[in-house]
């Protein structure tokens, strides 16, 4: 399977589910994005990560893993994001001490907190960024259209066709609301996996 690299781009937080927050991943070498909901703890590690001037008193749980590691020799060469279930990513840390590579099953909020504290390359499955990712055409980089989108409760949801659904994203993607943009494919990959 190919890998994708990706980059983090930016968190945003949640305007429709409290404490919840959006990490976009970029493709390096591409034009998708890849949305993940994270928690409010994950979010506040990550951006500590991305920001080098915050100086904290007491290290964060992805601090201390990261000494803790550094003083047994063990680092992180890389993560990849394996796969999307049910709206969830399943990631692994790819770790090595002693010339010995190790993968470690993790969430991908850790994984990627990870990966920056040891400046660690982060990868998808292309199949990931098939399933999960946002393609962006050169329109919609340039121009951001504020346009109506359904609201994101189930009900509402429920109530349009997939193609609806599939054009409600793209105007998600284009107001850059990355969670509702997350939470119409996964009604889109329920759908499809109800059929089966």
């Amino acid at each position: 399977m190919s890998l994708i690299q990706l980059r983090v781009n930016r968190i945003s937080y949640s305007q429709n589910q409290s404490g919840a927050y959006a990490l976009i991943l970029d493709e390096v070498d591409g034009d998708r994005k890849l949305p993940v909901v994270i928690g409010e703890f994950e979010a506040q590690s990550i951006a500590v990560a991305l920001d080098k001037d915050i100086q904290l008193q007491r290290p964060f749980t992805h601090d201390l893993f990261r000494n803790f590691s550094m003083r047994f020799d063990i680092i992180i060469k890389r993560v990849i994001i394996q796969k999307l279930v049910d709206g969830v990513f399943y990631s692994s840390l790819i770790c090595e001490r002693d010339k010995i590579e190790e993968i470690i099953d993790s969430r991908t909020s850790d994984a990627i907190s990870l990966a920056l504290r040891f400046q660690a390359p982060i990868f998808a499955h292309n199949q990931v960024l098939e399933k999960a990712g946002i393609a962006m055409d050169e329109q919609e980089k340039e121009k951001k259209t504020k346009s109506d989108i359904p609201q994101s409760s189930n009900q509402e949801l429920s109530r349009l066709s997939v193609e609806e659904l599939q054009a409600a994203i793209k105007k998600a993607v284009k107001k850059e609301d990355y969670e509702l943009a997350v939470r119409l494919r996964d009604e889109i990959s329920k759908r499809t996996k109800d059929k089966k």
